[in-house]
């Protein structure tokens, strides 16, 4: 009995003696999404993980950028899938290197922005790479340049993190993409656009936000904007029973697999690239086939399909291998 008393309190205290680090939630205000027609704020939700010691001294931390996915909030990744700060503050105690974290709230009328760049949402994509990361170096104490920056993100976020990765190259040293939706898209079917045509002339505000039934709307406005198309300032594949090829085009040109190769420079210009996926996770096909066009167009990158599913194993692999890719591949000064 004293032995499991002995191992009881050798335990509290080691849990006691865990630096704690800080988790801030602001608001950053984004000229990016000035205007857009939906409607949303362009004062966004960021949260921002800083490490135990943080303000102490002088030091200055590398940061790492991650993007969550579809139908929820970046809250859902703190509180639920992540976990902060108190897996962080865990990984920190078991030796990662300590960086600055910071989650953008890319949640929107429609559940997610898909980080695209659109006159009906905004432009998501100027909203990380410009008013965010200026806004992160000039009140955190960072490093300040790309080498220290890291790019990751989950689902939508994966897809988001591809995306802004080709498009933007010099902002983020590294790339990691978790289980990428979107990799390659279809356009919605006719029978599909019905449905949907039907509950938003049935009072579609009255629906609830943040499910998988606005997915189509979430990709029309972000692929398939249309300024002249009120009230909702997008296009359907369809019109009237009628198929609108261009509008169907829209969603596969915005698909990775897609556009990948040209984007080939740019992405050469990463120190990293890490994708992964679960093999139960349905995404698996298309991550597989995208790492597979990186080889080919000779692209360095790493890929790993793991035991596990869309969401049951992100919060434990973003500590155990997100953190310590970024750890081998960004400035530390």
């Amino acid at each position: 009995m004293r032995k499991i008393l002995t191992l009881v309190f050798t335990l509290v205290l080691a849990t006691q003696a865990v630096a704690q680090g800080s988790l801030e939630l602001i608001k950053v205000h984004s000229p990016s999404l000035e205007g857009n027609l939906t409607g949303d704020s362009p004062y966004r939700d960021v949260f921002v993980y800083l490490p135990p010691g943080y303000g102490e001294s002088d030091k200055r931390y590398p940061v790492v950028y991650f993007l969550h996915g579809y139908a929820v909030g970046a809250d859902a990744y703190i509180e639920r899938v992540l976990r902060f700060p108190e897996m962080a503050d865990a990984a920190m105690a078991d030796g990662a290197r300590e960086v600055i974290m910071v989650m953008p709230d890319a949640f929107n009328k429609y559940g997610g922005s898909m980080y695209s760049n659109s006159p009906a949402i905004g432009d998501w994509e100027s909203w990380i790479v410009r008013d965010l990361v200026s806004y992160i170096d000039a009140n955190y104490s960072t490093i300040g340049k790309p080498g220290s920056r890291g790019l990751s993100g989950h689902s939508m976020g994966g897809y988001g993190t591809l995306r802004i990765g080709m498009k933007y190259p010099g902002i983020f040293a590294a790339l990691y993409a978790m289980s990428s939706c979107c990799l390659l898209n279809n356009a919605p079917s006719l029978e599909a656009v019905e449905v949907q045509n039907e509950r938003m002339a049935d009072d579609f505000e009255g629906y609830q936000a943040g499910t998988f039934d606005n997915v189509m709307q979430a990709q029309a406005a972000a692929w398939a904007p249309n300024p002249d198309n009120p009230p909702y300032y997008f296009d359907f594949p369809y019109q009237d029973g009628e198929e609108l090829p261009l509008v169907s085009r829209k969603w596969t040109a915005n698909s990775p697999l897609v556009f990948v190769d040209q984007y080939v420079p740019a992405l050469q210009q990463y120190r990293g690239i890490f994708l992964d996926v679960g093999d139960e996770d349905g995404l698996e096909a298309t991550n597989t086939q995208l790492s597979a066009a990186m080889a080919r167009l000779g692209i360095e990158h790493n890929y790993e399909i793991y035991e596990g599913n869309h969401g049951n194993r992100i919060g434990q692999r973003f500590i155990d291998n997100v953190l310590s890719f970024f750890e081998e591949h960004l400035d530390q000064e």
